[in-house]
């Protein structure tokens, strides 16, 4: 038998139920990713395994690493086979790592491959795999349909031009990709040269001189109109913690002058601006109706030569301990007290958060919109069957399950869409654990609603975007 099986995860026939009769079939609305627009415009036809599962993956990076494989082998000058070679031999290594399950759940969904990965019979994977790459109907856009991806949501800088959301949406009918607002380097004053780099891409995206900040804020208002005019509905922020420390715009001018003659302002007065900017955002996501998304507690870029060496987002992050509790509560509060506060999905990367942020979101729904305030699903290091059971356990025990808007990818890779069946399956079978428990009733119409609603009708409600011609009614096909 082979491990990744019809009832992988799923331990009763309840969970098995839930899973095969309403969570498989749903389709996918994928509000939160990293892949790159461009490739899905073009319909980019990967050239082989490594370019389409292993480059980017810093996943994959750290536990290579933490398998003595040389850097040349992640980020370095080894060929690609080599790359994948090295990556076969660490496989057998991750037993009980979740890349063990997402690393054959992979291999079993897009290339029909059963057996275990290895370095013995890694040269055989590799030619299955790259000839079906090269020839069969894994582009970009395959894979898309394949999964039956309806809504893609990308992650892109204010100064993007989002020709390749414009394009797509023209000739797609399967699918829609909408960009989201992510405006991080606008906070980034601690670090001038690059961030007037920035601004100056900013003026020229704009049209517009950008030498004081009611100029900057008027560019920037003018691109997140930009995205509202091109479908985005959705902005996103990375942040440590939030900010809401009192900054009037005088302050905020005057820091704003400082960073833009390019002297570093000190850690008080870019705490300062990134409070102010994070109101003025919260304040234009408001006005439109968006969803604004909060990626809080990662600690970046902690072994600082490694990352200059090989680059940001290349697997140097962990989980941090900042105090979030009360920079999230006067954050939101702050935007509260302005009848300004958007939907909101909050998202944590230290599971000693999960109690602190699923309560939080319970302080600010207000009646207007069923889960205005989101506690956003397992991110990061918690994304697995572990930290997603957290989740929504934390959840379920604080608030509305029943209310919330599921999986996403949050991914780089166009290898990761399965991270939704996994989803859909650990989900399915902590409700079939529930019932066998008498914590839940034995009622697979009542169960089963909630289920398909969590995968993909909630996360259409709430977020209002528009589905393509070639969509679904109700969730279903």
């Amino acid at each position: 038998m082979e491990f990744i099986d019809d009832d992988f995860l799923l331990h009763s026939e309840i969970a098995r139920r839930l899973y095969h009769d309403y969570a498989e079939a749903e389709p996918i609305l994928d509000y939160h990713s990293h892949l790159p627009a461009a490739d899905i415009a073009a319909d980019h036809r990967f050239r082989d395994l490594w370019e389409i599962w292993l480059q980017g993956d810093h996943y994959k990076w750290r536990l290579m690493r933490a398998n003595g494989v040389p850097e040349d082998y992640c980020t370095g000058s080894a060929t690609p086979y080599e790359k994948f070679l090295a990556w076969a031999r660490t496989v057998p290594f991750t037993l009980r790592n979740p890349l063990y399950l997402w690393t054959h759940l992979e291999l079993k969904r897009y290339f029909g491959i059963g057996d275990l990965l290895n370095e013995d019979n890694a040269s055989q994977v590799w030619e299955r795999a790259n000839s079906l790459l090269q020839a069969g109907d894994l582009t970009t856009q395959g894979i898309l349909r394949k999964f039956k991806v309806r809504i893609e949501c990308t992650s892109d800088d204010p100064c993007d031009d989002l020709s390749s959301h414009r394009a797509f949406n023209t000739s797609s009918t399967d699918c829609r990709m909408y960009p989201t607002f992510r405006p991080d380097r606008a906070l980034r004053i601690g670090v001038p040269d690059a961030w007037n780099v920035w601004v100056n891409r900013l003026q020229k995206a704009s049209k517009s001189e950008v030498s004081s900040l009611d100029d900057f804020l008027d560019a920037l208002k003018q691109r997140h109109d930009f995205f509202h005019a091109s479908g985005g509905r959705l902005s996103d922020h990375g942040l440590a913690r939030c900010h809401a420390t009192p900054c009037s715009d005088r302050q905020a001018a005057a820091i704003f002058a400082k960073a833009r003659a390019g002297t570093i302002a000190t850690e008080a007065e870019q705490d300062q601006f990134a409070s102010f900017l994070m109101l003025f955002f919260g304040r234009l996501d408001a006005e439109k109706g968006w969803t604004k998304q909060l990626h809080l507690g990662a600690l970046r870029n902690v072994n600082s030569r490694r990352a200059r060496e090989a680059g940001l987002d290349t697997g140097y992050d962990s989980v941090g301990d900042q105090e979030q509790a009360a920079a999230l509560g006067a954050y939101l509060d702050l935007l509260e007290q302005e009848h300004a506060l958007p939907k909101t999905i909050v998202y944590n990367v230290n599971p000693a958060d999960n109690y602190v942020f699923a309560t939080a979101i319970g302080n600010f729904q207000d009646g207007s919109i069923a889960g205005k305030i989101q506690f956003g699903g397992a991110w990061w290091f918690l994304d697995q069957k572990e930290g997603i059971e957290w989740q929504l356990n934390a959840l379920s025990n604080t608030g509305l399950l029943s209310r919330f808007i599921g999986m996403l990818t949050d991914s780089r890779s166009f290898m990761s869409f399965p991270r939704h069946e996994y989803f859909r399956r650990v989900l399915c079978d902590l409700l079939g654990c529930d019932v066998r428990n008498g914590q839940l009733p034995n009622d697979e119409k009542l169960l089963g609603s909630m289920v398909r609603n969590i995968c993909f009708s909630n996360a259409r409600e709430y977020l209002g975007l528009q589905l393509p011609p070639g969509g679904v009614v109700a969730g279903r096909e």
